[in-house]
């Protein structure tokens, strides 16, 4: 898996038009602060039926453009068959937004990738959605709110089938990280995935470091439970005295390809990604 990533400039946006070189990008919503894109991977064997989808939401607390953080992760999903998603949105640095704005766009394209099935030959019913710290938030946000909170926009639903999860944030009440993002204390609390347990949710995965100090794995203990004690099916892999960025390919090789693999297993112990061919070279 280590090896999927080309040879890549260090930094800046040549590095970044170097790693999306491989992507088609496209204009998924028109706001008043200007474009959102998303950057499309494909799979590289033609196929008649339609393929899985796993969208990848950058961390950054809906600041920093950091949309090729899963870049990595989008090549790897491409080489087994899915069509992979780095996803931007709206952040402060570029579009003077907050959290809420950034929210609208995470589920905004999922309706559009749904809305474009046809087209980008996916399936709508196999979407799975990812992302880290903040962008974990968003993934937890197209799917947790109840249907009166999230009804289908033009009858396109924004929830995914299943939600991968790298160094989460769960809690954004004022006793947990973010709510300075939010226009508000209510707004923050009532978009806590914290505040918005309930039944029949997706399956899940966290993948958190025991030595996080941004998002602490207590937090996410404790909501996991909560979860589970509703009977949702929710897993969590911990890794000793990993920190916050762990799972990052740039920052621990090792803990990139464990995290990468137990993320592609979970998919197809859930039907949204077909197993590995013998000859399959995604980990190569």
């Amino acid at each position: 898996m280590s090896r999927i990533l080309p040879n890549v400039p260090p930094l800046g946006e040549a590095r970044d038009r170097k790693m999306l070189e491989e992507a088609s990008s496209y204009v998924y919503r028109q706001t008043p602060q200007g474009e959102v894109l998303a950057h499309l991977f494909w799979p590289k064997k033609i196929s008649v039926a339609p393929r899985p989808a796993v969208v990848f939401f950058h961390g950054g607390l809906w600041d920093a453009p950091m949309h090729t953080q899963f870049v990595p992760h989008c090549l790897h999903f491409a080489a087994r068959g899915a069509v992979a998603v780095a996803a931007e949105t709206r952040i402060f640095s570029k579009h003077g937004s907050g959290a809420l704005e950034a929210i609208e766009d995470a589920r905004e394209l999922i309706r559009w990738l749904r809305q474009h099935a046809e087209t980008f030959n996916l399936d709508p019913a196999r979407i799975s959605v990812g992302g880290a710290a903040g962008g974990a938030l968003l993934a937890l946000l197209t799917a947790m709110p109840k249907a009166k909170q999230m009804p289908p926009v033009d009858g396109f639903e924004c929830r995914p089938q299943a939600l991968l999860l790298f160094s989460a944030i769960v809690n954004t009440t004022p006793k947990g990280q973010g709510s300075e993002r939010f226009p508000d204390a209510k707004a923050a609390t009532r978009n806590s995935p914290t505040s918005l347990i309930r039944t029949k949710l997706p399956p899940m995965i966290f993948f958190h470091g025991t030595s996080d100090r941004i998002a602490p794995l207590a937090e996410v203990k404790r909501f996991r439970s909560r979860l589970r004690w509703r009977r949702n099916a929710c897993e969590l892999v911990e890794y000793q005295r990993a920190e916050h960025s762990f799972f990052n390919f740039n920052v621990n090789q090792l803990d990139f390809d464990l995290t990468l693999a137990a993320a592609d297993a979970f998919l197809v112990k859930h039907g949204l990604l077909e197993p590995a061919a013998a000859s399959d070279g995604a980990d190569s």
